[in-house]
């Protein structure tokens, strides 16, 4: 395949998928400018690398990972600095009784390592398979499975629920 079909094919792709791969970003930062930042970022990086691309058949992974390595770049450089978006302030502000919204569990993914919440939100928000959580991090399964496992108690403990072994 030449340079300019495999360009050709990422930019289709980054077109369909368009929402996904803003939702991921979305998903790191919780504020619309700098997720829409990140993902233009991600996609003038691949489009700069295409010729990278050697298995086509691994575009996805190929893609979420230059998303999810911008994003906990961009995190690094803005980490003192935060911006809410005004869906997430009106969110915040005293509610009806019959809203009810998890708020504890999403402040939890929040505050976890960056390597842990990669793993929660690509697993859980994405709905992606071990494997390809692995592809995209560059682990292996069964430091994936671990490392998602470690998260997950990590969020029972930060949420105040004992761990309970059946």
């Amino acid at each position: 395949m030449t340079k300019d079909e495999k360009f050709e094919l990422v930019e289709a792709f980054i077109v369909e998928h368009q929402h996904a791969h803003y939702r991921l970003a979305y998903s790191y930062v919780k504020n619309k400018e700098n997720a829409l930042d990140i993902v233009q970022e991600a996609i003038l990086k691949a489009l700069r690398s295409v010729d990278r691309l050697s298995e086509v058949q691994y575009l996805k992974t190929w893609f979420y990972r230059i998303i999810v390595n911008t994003a906990i770049d961009f995190i690094r450089k803005h980490q003192r600095v935060t911006v809410m978006d005004d869906e997430i302030l009106t969110v915040h502000l005293p509610a009806s009784d019959n809203q009810v919204t998890d708020f504890d569990l999403q402040e939890a993914v929040d505050h976890l390592p960056p390597t842990y919440k990669t793993i929660i939100i690509l697993r859980f928000f994405e709905d992606l398979k071990i494997e390809e959580i692995a592809d995209i991090t560059g682990d292996n399964v069964n430091t994936v499975k671990t490392r998602l496992y470690t998260a997950l108690r990590k969020l029972r403990v930060d949420m105040g629920e004992e761990y309970q072994y059946e």
